[in-house]
């Protein structure tokens, strides 16, 4: 009888201590059954649109637009806009599977040349001014 109660003893403390997996050891955890969802594929939109816009803010000097369409997986547009210089940067680009993005930048001379102040000649600086008068009352 003691055997006995000494073997159950032992059984019990062996299944009360965890056993070390180490770090990378898989939890043991029983999952319920995963059920099979059917899969319904939603309908894909052809990809086609084109847009435009541009801004002229005459205050900011903010001017640019941009232009792009689209047809499928071919993406083709442009975009400018003006330099603090004056002048006008022109991007060209298109983009597929193919040949991906590709640009072409272009640069144009400024329209405006910008006038500069004329320089006004000065009086001419007396060496040797006279020292103001200073009264005191």
């Amino acid at each position: 009888m003691k055997y006995f109660i000494v073997i159950a003893i032992l059984i019990a403390v062996a299944q009360a201590v965890p056993i070390e997996l180490g770090h990378y050891g898989a939890p043991i955890l029983a999952h319920a059954p995963v059920l099979a969802h059917a899969v319904h594929a939603e309908p894909v939109a052809y990809p086609k649109y084109s847009f435009n816009y541009g801004i002229k803010d005459p205050h900011t000097g903010d001017i640019k637009s941009q232009a792009e369409e689209r047809d499928g997986d071919v993406v083709k547009g442009q975009y400018s806009l003006v330099e603090p210089d004056g002048s006008v940067r022109t991007v060209d680009y298109t983009a597929d599977d193919h040949n991906g993005f590709n640009a072409v930048v272009h640069k144009t001379a400024p329209k405006v040349a910008i006038a500069h102040a004329p320089v006004l000649a000065h009086a001419p600086i007396l060496a040797h001014a006279p020292a103001p008068l200073l009264h005191h009352y």
